[in-house]
């Protein structure tokens, strides 16, 4: 078969060295408008769960990935001149950078083409049996079929920068400051031994009551604004934007994107193309590349191509409904702060760990959080019991005599 990828992320580039796995004689081309290196963004986050995967599809690229990442096993939460630190998950982060050099190398070594500063529209469709849309969420070639896929792009209220920093964090880090023109948090994790990354939120009104929504590219005053707010755990490191040498601070309204339909003849759409989800949830690339492993599986399990698209669709759509649904609800949380924010610090932070739940916008903060805690109490006394019963049965087995005969 005959692909072309347009769009060199992740997602396209994973596709790519599961078909070829899968298939040596496939002939995969990945055409990227970029040049090779020049991707923009800081780290990404995942979780051992997408980890067992890619070791599960690609062992190789699977252990290059791991030995690049960083790992932080705590959460943290600064309010006001408070802080609260709970244990958590183990979370990973990697640089988007090395993440792309990685699979691109391993793309490479399995004979598939890269092609950057390839631009591709949707009047120009490449020649090839299938054509992959990655091409993120302002997708060209779903553009040009807009009537076709129903693509829908519902905006949040909130304003949001994605920043970089020399600060590393040795947990994932939330702090939430009260200025005068009301409340602006920011979310961090490292994803190298040298930088980590900064996500900075707010209302909208705060945006424009700080007049941060008058800084725009290569103006350095908005970063340095923001550094004086975040001072308490930047610890002297600055904020990085766009272009290190000169600073940025773009604000965005995030767009959550789905799509009616996910393919048209021999056109799929993978990744951003396809859905995007919350920042907060921090999936965004996890579910590209399930996306791509999803999609390698339908095409070599289906007895032809529609029916494995159709197949990809399904399974992936399915798949989306919960991580959605918990998108949804954290942007939700941020956007309604104000019910939460003056909670004492541990309280607020246990909230902010169950922001996924559907229950919580509709259950007083205080109670929902004495339920959750006692359900955590119930649901740990069961563990045990489960974990003893065993044990108990055994040791009753050993200290009954022997029966007579």
């Amino acid at each position: 078969m005959k692909v072309a990828c347009v769009g060199g992320g992740p997602a396209g580039l994973y596709l790519s060295i599961l078909l070829k796995l899968r298939d040596p004689s496939h002939d995969i081309t990945v055409h990227e408008r970029d040049p090779e290196g020049s991707t923009y963004g800081w780290g990404v986050t995942y979780w051992q769960g997408l980890l067992d995967k890619l070791h599960a599809c690609d062992p190789e690229s699977a252990r290059a990935i791991d030995e690049s990442s960083v790992r932080w096993h705590e959460g943290v939460a600064h309010v006001r001149d408070l802080a609260t630190r709970q244990p958590g998950d183990e979370g990973h982060g990697i640089g988007r950078h090395k993440l792309l050099e990685i699979l691109a190398a391993r793309a490479r070594a399995l004979g598939v083409r890269l092609e950057f500063g390839s631009e591709i529209t949707g009047e120009d469709l490449p020649d090839a049996d299938l054509v992959v849309a990655g091409d993120g969420v302002h997708s060209a070639l779903r553009t040009h079929h807009a009537d076709h896929f129903g693509a829908d792009l519902a905006p949040g209220r909130n304003s949001y920068v994605w920043l970089g920093t020399t600060k590393v964090f040795d947990s994932f880090t939330f702090a939430f400051v009260e200025t005068e023109h009301g409340w602006i948090w920011c979310y961090g994790y490292p994803f190298s031994s040298e930088q980590s990354t900064c996500v900075i939120e707010c209302a909208p009104e705060t945006l424009a009551g700080l007049g941060l929504d008058r800084a725009g590219d290569g103006d350095r005053d908005g970063l340095a604004d923001l550094e004086k707010l975040f001072a308490h755990i930047l610890d002297g490191h600055p904020l990085i934007g766009r272009a290190a040498t000169v600073g940025s601070a773009q604000w965005l309204t995030f767009r959550t994107l789905t799509n009616r339909t996910w393919y048209r003849d021999n056109l799929v759409l993978l990744g951003d193309a396809a859905h995007t989800t919350h920042y907060s949830i921090g999936a965004g690339t996890t579910l590209a590349l399930e996306d791509a492993i999803a999609l390698a599986d339908a095409l070599r399990d289906s007895a032809d191509l529609p029916n494995g698209l159709a197949r990809y669709e399904q399974e992936r759509k399915s798949a989306l409904l919960s991580p959605q649904s918990a998108a949804h609800y954290s942007a939700q949380w941020y956007e309604n702060l104000s019910r939460y924010i003056d909670l004492p610090p541990e309280q607020m932070f246990a909230l902010l760990g169950q922001r996924h739940s559907p229950l919580l916008p509709y259950v007083p903060p205080q109670l929902y959080y004495r339920l959750d805690k006692a359900a955590g109490r119930l649901e740990a006394l069961r563990r045990f019991k489960r974990w003893l019963g065993p044990k108990l049965a055994r040791g009753a087995r050993a200290r009954t005599p022997a029966s007579r005969t």
